[in-house]
C-alpha cells in the first residue's frame, strides 16, 4: 500500500464521525494536564476556570452570531437553558473538577465525575421507587464498586479526602447538565448554547472573583508539559483553542454524524486519554488498584448505555406503563450537547 493511499486513508478516518469523535475525545482529555501544569505554578482553580471560559466564549460567539441570524428570538425563548447551563454545568462543573485535579491526580478526579451517570439512575430509582432493570442495576454496582477501588481506602497512598469531595460536587453539577440539557429546545443551535453557556459562566466566575468568594491568583511563570519547559500562555493557550473551542467544535461534528447515542459511547475513551495524558506531560499514573476501578466504573457506565440502545429498539412507551417505570428505562438517556462532558 503506498504513503498516498495510507494518507487518503488516514484523512477519511478523521473526516469521519468516528475518527472525529475520538479526536474530540483526545483534546477534551487533555484539560486536566493543561490546568494542573498552571495549578503547579500558583495559579488557582478559579483563575483557570476564568480564563479557559472568557477565552473560548469570544471565539465561539462569531459563529454563534452566525447561527442565529435571522432567528434572535431563540435567546428569549431559550435564556433561562443557557444561563442554568452556563452556572452548573460549565462554571460549576469545570471549576470543582480543577480543584479535584489541584489535590488529586488527573485520572482519579476524572473518574469521580465520571459517576455521574450512575447517580442518575440512583436519584431516579429513589424517587421512582422501581429498581431499574437488571442491565442498568448490574452496571451501577459495576460503578459503586469501582469507585471504592478508586479510593484505595486500604492503600498505603491516601486519597485525598478534600480532593475527592470536589471530584463528586463536579459530578453532582455534570448530572444537573444532563438534565438541564436534556430539557433544552431541539431549536437552539449546539453552537449557540455551548458559546451562550460559556459566556454566562464566565461572566459568573468573575463576578465571584470580584467580590471574593472565588481566589483568583495568577502566574506568569513557566509551566511544565513533559520534557518542556514552556510559557504560561502555552497552557492556556491548549486549554483554551485545543481543549475547549476545538473539542466542543469536533463534538458536535461527531454527535451529528454518529448520532449522539454512539457518541456519547466514544466520549467514554476521554478517561483513556486523560489518564495517558496525564502520564506524558504531568508523569503522573494512578495506582494498579485506581486503574482497576476505573475500568469497572466505566463498564459500569457502558452496561447502563447498552441497556438503553436495548430498551429504544422496543417501544417508547408501552401500553400502560407509567412515567416512572419509562424513566428508568432511560436512565441515563439524558444527552448534552455538544458532547456528554464540559470539563
Amino acid at each position: 500500500m503506498s504513503a498516498a493511499t495510507n494518507r487518503a486513508g488516514a484523512a477519511g478516518f478523521m473526516a469521519s464521525g468516528l475518527g472525529l469523535a475520538l479526536f474530540s475525545s483526545a483534546v477534551f482529555g487533555l484539560s486536566g494536564s493543561f490546568a494542573k501544569s498552571l495549578l503547579e505554578t500558583g495559579w488557582t482553580p478559579g483563575a483557570a476556570v476564568a480564563i479557559r471560559l472568557s477565552g473560548a466564549a469570544l471565539i465561539l460567539v462569531i459563529p454563534a452570531v452566525v447561527a442565529l441570524r435571522g432567528r434572535w428570538h431563540q435567546l428569549k425563548d431559550n435564556w433561562l437553558t443557557i444561563l442554568l447551563f452556563g452556572v452548573i454545568g460549565v462554571a460549576g462543573c469545570q471549576l470543582f473538577y480543577f480543584n479535584a485535579v489541584s489535590k488529586l491526580s488527573v485520572g482519579v478526579a476524572l473518574l469521580l465525575e465520571y459517576l455521574a451517570p450512575t447517580m442518575i439512575v440512583l436519584w431516579l430509582w429513589a424517587a421512582s421507587r422501581r429498581r431499574p432493570r437488571a442491565l442498568t442495576a448490574i452496571g451501577t454496582l459495576l460503578s459503586l464498586g469501582g469507585l471504592v477501588l478508586v479510593l484505595d481506602l486500604t492503600g498505603s497512598v491516601k486519597v485525598d479526602f478534600v480532593g475527592v469531595l470536589w471530584g463528586m460536587a463536579a459530578a453532582v453539577c455534570l448530572v444537573i447538565y444532563f438534565f438541564i440539557t436534556a430539557k433544552q429546545n431541539d431549536t437552539l443551535p449546539p453552537i449557540v448554547l455551548a458559546s451562550g453557556g460559556l459566556m454566562a459562566g464566565s461572566i459568573l466566575i468573575w463576578i465571584a472573583g470580584g467580590t471574593g468568594l472565588v481566589t483568583m491568583t495568577f502566574a506568569t511563570a513557566d509551566t511544565q508539559l513533559g520534557p518542556w519547559t514552556t510559557p504560561w500562555w502555552v497552557s492556556i493557550a491548549g486549554l483554551v483553542i485545543l481543549s475547549t473551542v476545538l473539542s466542543y467544535v469536533t463534538g458536535i461534528m461527531a454527535a451529528r454524524s454518529l448520532g449522539s447515542k454512539v457518541a456519547s459511547f466514544v466520549s467514554l475513551t476521554e478517561v483513556l486519554f486523560a489518564v495517558v495524558w496525564a502520564w506524558l506531560l504531568l508523569a503522573e499514573l494512578p495506582g494498579a488498584i485506581q486503574l482497576a476501578g476505573g475500568a469497572l466504573i466505566v463498564c459500569g457506565v457502558i452496561l447502563v448505555r447498552i441497556d438503553e440502545l436495548r430498551a429504544d429498539k422496543r417501544d417508547a412507551v408501552e401500553p400502560g406503563k407509567d412515567h416512572a417505570a419509562l424513566e428508568l428505562d432511560h436512565a441515563n438517556d439524558v444527552e448534552p450537547v455538544p458532547s456528554e462532558r464540559v470539563h
